[in-house]
């Protein structure tokens, strides 16, 4: 990618446009940073006034809204508002042991017990990516460990394309990352794709799950696989998303908490939950101080109901890439 206009100043406040050769627009704004294709909004980067990260709105082409509305704006009539801490594409976990007193802090849910992913810095590389510094602080004011994140964005006439890095720095001191479902790289559809609606959602909904091994609908949560592509109607059209995990990640390939109510993460925590173990212990991973742990995600936005062959070729052709 080559950075053709780099940066705009107005007034006192930095704007920060980066414009890439393919038409890729990075805007930094007022805690956050918009994403633009041709001209278009894509997605922004949402860092600061929220407990986490999170990517929202996610766009199609034509506009469609392709993550649920709720929580980052009001949920519309017939929607649902459900599961508050499900915001959009985001990443979090539950369940992480460490600090001053070896405690046990949650940075997946947003309730008064739960912690926050703090940005220390976000900037527009030259790249073409989001490249993000966080802390994550404990209930208490405790930074328990760090982490740093490189998005990128690509797409084509039918493909919206997001490949997410995720690095996990035991900075702090020793951590633990403990069993449990709720954790990991994830996404909300909108409730008309979902293929069961959460309780809260009073809207008509056809929804498709189906995972690299052949699994489909609710069956693929808990499975482990390379990918899980989730499409469904969407404002009158059929449209999907698949989530890739990259066999360099640790634990590939991947479990997934892939709910049929619309929620989507990859998982390689859960081992208890997915595979019904006694060892309430079994899908910890530790991590000494100093040591980090990388993730490699990509989300692949296409038309129509997600066909195994197709969304299999997208795979093996990131992953001849290197995965970036």
């Amino acid at each position: 990618m080559k950075l053709i206009h780099r940066f705009l100043f107005v007034a006192t406040t930095l704007v920060c446009i980066s414009l890439f050769a393919d038409g890729i627009t990075l805007n930094h704004g007022k805690g956050r940073i918009d994403v633009k294709i041709d001209g278009k909004l894509f997605t922004s980067y949402h860092y600061d006034g929220v407990p986490k990260p999170a990517l929202y709105p996610v766009r199609w082409i034509d506009g469609t809204g392709m993550t649920r509305r709720f929580p980052m704006e009001k949920a519309l009539p017939g929607e649902s508002n459900d599961h508050a801490h499900h915001r959009s594409v985001f990443w979090g976990h539950r369940h992480v042991k460490g600090g001053k007193n070896d405690g046990i802090h949650d940075f997946w849910g947003e309730n008064s017990n739960s912690g926050k992913q703090v940005s220390t810095e976000v900037k527009c590389g030259e790249d073409g990516a989001i490249h993000s510094a966080n802390k994550w602080v404990s209930k208490a004011g405790e930074t328990i460990a760090t982490d740093s994140r490189v998005i990128r964005f690509s797409s084509s006439k039918t493909a919206r394309i997001m490949d997410y890095t995720m690095t996990i720095h035991a900075s702090q001191g020793d951590i633990v990352l403990m069993d449990d479902k709720d954790a990991g790289m994830g996404f909300r559809v909108p409730d008309t794709m979902c293929v069961t609606p959460h309780g809260t959602a009073k809207i008509k909904a056809e929804g498709y799950m189906l995972n690299s091994e052949g699994v489909t609908g609710a069956g693929c949560w808990g499975k482990r696989a390379k990918w899980v592509d989730y499409s469904g109607l969407v404002e009158g059209n059929i449209l999907g998303v698949a989530m890739f995990d990259h066999p360099d990640n640790p634990r590939h390939p991947t479990s997934w908490h892939a709910r049929s109510y619309g929620l989507c993460a990859a998982n390689i925590f859960g081992k208890r939950h997915f595979e019904k173990l006694a060892d309430k212990n079994a899908g910890n991973y530790s991590l000494k101080k100093g040591q980090s742990m990388t993730f490699k995600y990509r989300l692949y936005w296409h038309s129509g109901k997600g066909e195994a062959k197709k969304i299999e070729a997208q795979y093996r052709q990131w992953v001849a890439a290197k995965g970036k």
